[in-house]
């Protein structure tokens, strides 16, 4: 059983009776089997729930006049697709896995007949490399800078240039250009002349220029531009179509000449090439040794034109015509111009003037070469010379303060490897001329990996940790030379880049406790402690040559003014690392110093009073203060005033010296004796006796054992400090 949805009702109708219609049509319709029953009754489930669907958009679009505008304006949806086949008609239908559907062709009606076209066998897969050029775009524009693409073909434009440079004096000179050959070199000249129309049509016209801080990549734009520069002129110039004339004069290869102002690309070439090599001085070199190769070339032809003027083997001094000539003419031509000697003397007017001519021009252009040959091999060497002069005047200052043998070693070994390592000694000589953004840049991709990874600067202003880049130094040590040794104040943070360092100690620091290597990070402690900075805790020793980059405090502190939020988070950062690193008996004991500071000790001075007042009481000690404090009379003329009320608890007394040495205060009634006194361990002894007046009896203390031997009764309180 098979069931076609039937079309949309109209949209003003409603879809409930005939969705009733059609479930009592499938009803009434007879079911042979139960499988044909659950078939029949999924499909009507499905259906009832489309035309479910459809009926509430209806319903949505009619309420909604944007949409129903939309819909009326929009033409007529196509019907849905039939329901898929029952589930055993699928598997027979279905192809097996891997295999494709095969569908019958079509036949094409022609005059009524149908015709079959066979089917065409498939193709195999085209190549990654072949669908690349395929699929492949020519650019809009091209940066003349920056493009591979246009240095690849300034090399194709080049070599053209060079073909008409070098083989048209041959050609001309030498008879190296037969009827037999005549094709091969016109089939050369016209693929350069090609290259020379591609040039000018599809890449110059492409190239992007600035105009007024912008760079203009209109083809419109581009192409006008390209049209006012010089260059354009000179590329038009060299096309001229000569070659008309071998009409009259057969083929010359001088009525080629033209080619030859195309020269712009060559220099462009040159710029492009220097820009792109490592060693660029390698091509100057090789450049210049062409400029003299070329004029050697030249001349060579010349002599051959001379020589064929004159009658080959006509003098002694022109070509005899034996031998390979080209060759022999370049022999001439190097004797000549660098003025070896040993050549036969000119015999014809022709011949002396020529030969004239030849040293004149040898001897200038020889000179020119020489100078510049030697402007090239300084500029390549600029930098070695420099690290000679440094390395020379280090030693001289070195020999003359009688520094000794092994320092000096040590400082020429650090010469020696900081120069075939970096090719400089100092990065930031070179960085400086840059622009700061420049700088940024190189920074960021030499150190941005490695600064990422400390745990410091995570979740720190990705701004601030850029300008810290541009602060890291790098720095060389050798091997044995001490990074920082234990109980130094840290002002740096170090950055493995190359090599490895150790963590030494023990009684001679040979016992190797742990091997940092590179990438590492150790020191970034030191860059937030306060006071002045913490003491370094261990010693750490280059293992060998170690390059280590270094962040200085004072740097970073400059830096974290800028970016206040970065430094509350470093600060925390430091103080969470600094708890891990204490013992917790440390931190205890730190904890209770600053929440409950200890008693100080209670003053000597203070204990002997108190122990005077617990023997007299509180009002015989006012009272013999009273007494003590009244104005004596020193002599007729001078008496002492009485003391101050504000240095009442203070009796100024009189002291006088005994037989014993010991120093006695006495008071003015001699009621109080305060004396002080080493002991036999050492220790001070103060003593105070309380003596009564003259109106009062002495008062026995029965607290205190008697140590009054002449009056047992009288008694002495001692106190020990």
């Amino acid at each position: 059983l098979t069931l076609h949805p039937p079309p949309l009702p109209p949209k003003h109708t409603c879809t409930h009776n005939f969705m009733l219609n059609l479930q009592l049509q499938c009803a009434l319709q007879p079911c042979s089997a139960s499988f044909t029953s659950v078939v029949v009754q999924e499909r009507l489930t499905d259906l009832v729930v489309q035309f479910k669907g459809r009926t509430e958009l209806r319903r949505e679009r009619l309420m909604d006049p944007d949409e129903s505008e939309e819909e009326s304006a929009s033409p007529t949806k196509a019907p849905p697709p039939p329901p898929p086949p029952p589930p055993e008609e699928e598997k027979k239908d279905a192809p097996a896995e891997g295999e494709e559907e095969e569908k019958e062709p079509e036949p094409f009606i022609i005059f009524g007949y149908p015709i079959l076209i066979p089917k065409l066998p498939k193709l195999p897969p085209m190549p990654g490399w072949l669908r690349a050029i395929v699929d492949y775009r020519f650019p809009s524009s091209i940066d003349p800078y920056t493009d591979l693409l246009y240095v690849i073909w300034l090399f194709f434009v080049v070599m053209a240039w060079n073909w008409n440079v070098w083989l048209i004096p041959v050609r001309w000179a030498f008879p190296y250009q037969t009827p037999e050959n005549i094709h091969i070199w016109l089939l050369i000249d016209y693929t350069c002349d090609f290259i020379y129309i591609t040039d000018i049509l599809l890449f110059q016209p492409r190239l992007q220029f600035v105009r007024g801080g912008d760079i203009v990549c209109d083809k419109k734009d581009m192409r006008e531009h390209y049209m006012t520069t010089e260059r354009f002129k000179m590329d038009v110039i060299s096309l001229f179509p000569m070659e008309v004339l071998y009409y009259f004069t057969g083929v010359n290869s001088l009525l080629r000449f033209p080619r030859l102002l195309k020269y712009m690309v060559f220099f462009e070439f040159n710029d492009r090439v220097e820009a792109v090599m490592k060693k660029a001085y390698i091509y100057r070199v090789i450049r210049t040794s062409l400029y003299l190769l070329y004029s050697l070339h030249i001349n060579a032809c010349l002599f051959y034109w001379g020589s064929a003027y004159e009658g080959l083997g006509s003098t002694k001094w022109v070509y005899n015509g034996k031998g390979f000539a080209y060759i022999r003419c370049y022999y001439f031509a190097v004797k000549t111009l660098i003025t070896i000697g040993g050549l036969p003397d000119p015999t014809t007017v022709f011949e002396i003037c020529f030969q004239l001519i030849n040293y004149f021009v040898g001897v200038f252009a020889f000179s020119i070469m020489i100078g510049q040959m030697r402007d090239v091999v300084g500029a390549a060497t600029a930098g070695e010379n420099y690290y000679r002069a440094c390395m020379d005047s280090t030693i001289k200052y070195m020999t003359s303060y009688n520094i000794p043998r092994e320092v000096q070693n040590r400082i020429k070994t650090w010469y020696d490897y900081t120069w075939k390592s970096q090719g400089m000694l100092d990065e930031q000589e070179l960085l400086v001329q840059l622009p700061a953004k420049m700088r940024l840049d190189i920074a960021v991709d030499v150190n941005y990996a490695i600064v990422s990874k400390v745990a410091l600067f995570q979740g720190c202003d990705r701004q601030m940790v850029f300008d810290m880049l541009t602060r890291l130094k790098s720095v060389v040590y050798l091997p044995g030379d001490f990074v920082c040794k234990k109980g130094e104040i840290g002002r740096e943070m170090y950055i493995i880049k190359q090599g490895e360092v150790q963590v030494v100690g023990g009684p001679d620091l040979q016992i190797v406790f742990v091997t940092i290597r590179a990438g590492s990070v150790f020191g970034e402690i030191s860059l937030l402690a306060g006071g002045g900075g913490n003491r370094r805790t261990a010693n750490v020793k280059a293992h060998g040559f170690a390059n280590l980059f270094i962040l200085d405090k004072k740097d970073l502190a400059e830096i974290l003014v800028h970016y206040p939020e970065s430094q509350k988070l470093l600060r925390k950062k430091a103080k969470v690392m600094l708890t891990k690193d204490k013992k917790p008996d440390e931190k205890e004991a730190k904890e209770a110093v600053q929440i409950i500071p200890p008693r100080p000790d209670t003053p000597k001075m203070f204990k002997a009073a108190l122990g005077v007042t617990e023997q007299a009481g509180i009002e015989g000690t006012f009272a013999m203060l009273k007494k003590t404090y009244k104005p004596q009379i020193v002599d007729e003329f001078s008496t002492i005033p009485p003391p101050s009320p504000v240095h009442h608890r203070s009796p100024v007394p009189r002291t006088t010296v005994r037989d014993d040495d010991d120093a006695v205060s006495e008071t003015a009634d001699s009621s109080v004796v305060i004396r002080m006194k080493p002991g036999h361990s050492g220790e001070e002894v103060l003593t105070v006796e309380v003596a009564p007046g003259e109106d009062k009896k002495p008062k026995t203390n029965k607290k205190y054992a008697p140590n009054n031997k002449k009056d047992p009764e009288k008694q002495i309180p001692v106190y020990m400090f």
